[in-house]
């Protein structure tokens, strides 16, 4: 197994949305003979895309498996979803792969979220091969998507093939290692040509350059470089798969997949200078200790994707960590304390899924049906030699909508519905609003909520209604106030009677409530002095102004009266809320809003427009940083005014600005504003 396993690849397609990724799949499994015609992604016919939300948005909205051989070699591909909406598992599918193909297309070169792929690729520490797609494009420009890789990203590229001609006209590489021309066919088939003259020269400078910057990944190589200014074949072989697996060289592979151009390249690029599964560093687990990729050790399996198969219910995507997986193995669950059995080990095909002829090792992507207590982040291992991987860390929710039932009972269909969803998607989060009673779905974009519910309708037959959530304002006292509450209600037998005087005074910034008891001489008997305090804290959680709870004051109950027969801890309850009330009426009261820490990142061209755009809507810009074309701009901005940034980021940028948000503080609402808030409030109460 150790000779298959060192030319076997696992590796995880990666890019910007719309730079082509599950095309270029699509290109490398027909070449591979795994399908037998090339799909396309506008006709819904590619392999890998075949979620009916993926074939009606046209791309791609969770990543996609294959399995195949490459001259005899075991293939494991990840196709990684581009949008920012539906990659925020993209360390998960990461961690599962021993390298990365990073593809850019040859119109836009490198864009803002291609960098933030980008910088996911070098968090995981993948040795890379960059593919530049789209060279038959109008607007292809070979030369300024090269150049961006260096400019926008910092590496030192070394160009595998150069173009010959471009967008109608591209026809053919160079192939720089061994300085022979191929054409392509109407069908991307290849044949051996004369290098074009008018590039010839060109081609002989960049070859120079190619051999140099190869020679400067390696100091033994460099010296000879220097003395006799060349390098033989083998060793420009060996420094560049060195430099490739150390990540100082990145080697750059063009092509059009659409047009099945370059995907044998491609392939044999894959497998020539990508690593093996056995070359990868040792796995860590959550408690420090480490475990070798060995095929020869305990066996442990990483579940980094859950999916749902409308046939085989539940199906577990692992990445085999180490050690050797067959079927009808038991192994134990380490985080959840259970055990599984794993049944038949398969291998997906898009969503096809055929059975492992053989065992797998390290670096195998298998599914497993119908697992009963493992889910995505778990950790499968032998039960004699525990282990549980460390889980990667993903990037927070950005929105939330509150959901509610097309008819009104079905709340919990509703909830339920999408709690399984949560199983399979981990950006998702679920929760209820305890203020409003709202059903909360929180996750990375307008079209990742979006995308989800019309999931949950198709599959759950729930019919679910997206509302913009409530913004959780806050109350706080002005001033101070010595009240009286006085309580007393007789209807004939035993009455009711409490009376407290209290003092209301606002406290600093999150403290919350203080309930301090400065009775003397029992003039409150101590078994209704809870009941004081019970009555402030629900009449402060029930607001004064727009019905917001009420923060960050004191309340001391310092003297009061009471009945020997009448009183009870109902009447002084009633009796503290109502000496609040007026309270608030006389110290008065505040109206708070929570304002978003957030940091967007856009190209620099769009900075104006971006900071503009957050003064409008009351935000207070913190600073700007700039770097490699990208500007970062930190400001605070009220809730109310960002509920549903992401899409008006989209258009404000074409799709190339992303950003993150978390809840910064509260501070006092406009006069303006307030006096909106509280009508509005007043109005709905009344309704």
């Amino acid at each position: 197994m150790s000779e298959a396993l060192k030319n076997q690849r696992t590796y995880a397609l990666v890019g910007h949305s719309g730079c082509g990724k599950t095309s270029t799949a699509e290109m490398l499994l027909f070449n591979a003979g795994v399908v037998d015609r090339l799909g396309k992604i506008e006709e819904g016919t590619t392999a890998l895309d075949n979620e009916p939300e993926e074939i009606k948005r046209r791309g791609s909205i969770q990543p996609g498996f294959a399995g195949y051989k490459w001259k005899k070699n075991n293939h494991y591909l990840i196709d990684t979803p581009g949008d920012p909406n539906f990659c925020g598992d993209l360390p998960y599918s990461l961690t599962a792969a021993d390298g990365a193909i990073f593809t850019i297309d040859a119109v836009d070169g490198v864009k803002p979220l291609s960098r933030k792929a980008w910088t996911a690729i070098e968090k995981a520490g993948l040795p890379t091969v960059i593919f530049i797609n789209k060279m038959d494009r109008d607007r292809a420009d070979f030369d300024s998507a090269f150049g961006s890789l260096n400019s926008s990203l910092g590496i030192s590229p070394v160009l595998l093939q150069y173009p010959i001609g471009s967008k109608e006209n591209f026809k053919g590489v160079v192939d720089m290692l061994s300085s022979i021309a191929y054409m392509f066919d109407e069908n991307g088939k290849l044949s051996k040509g004369e290098i074009p003259e008018d590039i010839a020269d060109e081609i002989e400078i960049i070859r120079e350059t190619m051999v140099e910057t190869i020679a400067e990944s390696d100091e033994e190589l460099m010296e000879k470089y220097l003395e006799e200014g060349d390098l033989t074949a083998e060793e420009i072989t060996k420094g560049l798969t060195s430099g490739v697996k150390n990540r100082t060289l990145f080697p750059v592979c063009v092509g059009s997949a659409l047009e099945n151009k370059s995907g044998s390249f491609l392939l044999s690029m894959i497998q020539n200078y990508l690593p093996s599964p056995l070359e990868h560093k040792d796995w860590i687990s959550e408690d420090g200790t480490t475990r070798a990729s060995d095929p020869d050790g305990p066996v442990a399996c990483f579940v980094f994707k859950t999916l749902a198969d409308p046939f085989a219910g539940q199906l577990t995507v692992c990445r085999v960590l180490s050690g050797t997986v067959s079927g009808d193995l038991t192994l134990i669950n380490p985080g959840r304390e259970s055990k599984e059995r794993l049944g038949t080990i398969q291998v997906l095909n898009g969503k096809n899924q055929t059975p492992a002829k053989d065992p797998v090792g390290p670096g195998g992507i298998i599914t497993l049906a119908k697992l009963k207590e493992t889910f995505t982040g778990d950790t499968l291992c032998d039960e004699k030699e525990p282990f549980e991987l460390a889980k990667p860390l993903v990037a927070p929710q950005l929105i939330t909508f509150a959901l509610a039932p097309a008819e009104k009972g079905e709340e919990d269909k509703v909830f339920q519905a999408i709690m399984k969803l949560l199983v399979e998607d981990i950006n998702l989060t679920l929760s209820r609003d305890i203020e409003s009673g709202d059903i909360l779905l929180s996750g990375m974009g307008q079209n990742h909520i979006e995308i989800s519910v019309e999931k949950a309708r198709r599959r759950y037959k729930t019919d679910i209604v997206l509302k913009t959530p409530k913004v959780p304002y806050r109350e706080t006292v002005k001033g101070t106030a010595e009240v009286q509450g006085r309580y007393k209600k007789q209807s004939g037998g035993r009455g009711q009677f409490g009376d407290c005087w209290i003092r209301l005074e606002p406290s600093e910034k999150g403290i919350g409530y203080e309930f301090v008891n400065s009775i003397v001489g029992g003039v409150v008997p101590k078994q209704y002095i809870p009941a004081v305090d019970k009555g402030v804290q629900e009449a402060a959680a029930r607001g004064f102004l727009a019905g917001a709870p009420i923060i960050d004051f004191k309340v001391t109950l310092y003297d009061g009266t009471y009945h020997a027969v009448d009183s009870s801890e109902m009447a002084f309850k009633v009796a503290g809320s109502m000496a609040f009330k007026k309270a608030c009426e006389s110290a008065g009261v505040s109206l708070l809003e929570p304002l978003m820490n957030i940091n967007v990142e856009v190209p620099d061209e769009f900075m104006g427009d971006i900071i503009g755009d957050l003064s409008s809507r009351r935000g207070k810009v913190l600073g700007s940083d700039s770097s490699l074309g990208v500007t970062e701009v930190k400001a605070h901005v009220p809730m109310s005014e960002i509920l549903q940034y992401a899409p008006d980021l989209r258009s404000m940028t074409g799709g190339q600005g992303t950003f993150t948000m978390e809840l910064s503080h509260y501070e006092e609402c406009p006069p303006q504003i307030a006096e909106k808030i509280i009508a509005n409030s007043q109005t709905a109460s009344e309704d």
